[in-house]
């Protein structure tokens, strides 16, 4: 049972290590485009867009405010 255990600890650490490599990787993707103003803008845009629209998306599925 202490195996188990031992072995069932290891998940998160194995989730971190994964979220965090796809972050890293996005990044490096992203990165490049970040040299030029017009892109990084445009970048920025999208993000805070994308962002915006879940947020809103879910406190209007979610009920926490009136629509």
């Amino acid at each position: 049972m202490e195996d188990f255990f031992k072995n069932v600890s290891r998940y998160p650490r194995y989730l971190i290590s994964i979220t965090l490599g796809i972050f890293y990787s996005v990044f490096l993707l992203v990165k490049p485009l970040l040299n030029r103003p017009l892109t990084a803008i445009a970048l920025i845009g999208i993000v805070v867009g994308v962002s915006l629209f879940l947020v809103f998306t879910l406190r209007g599925m979610l009920g926490f405010s009136p629509v």
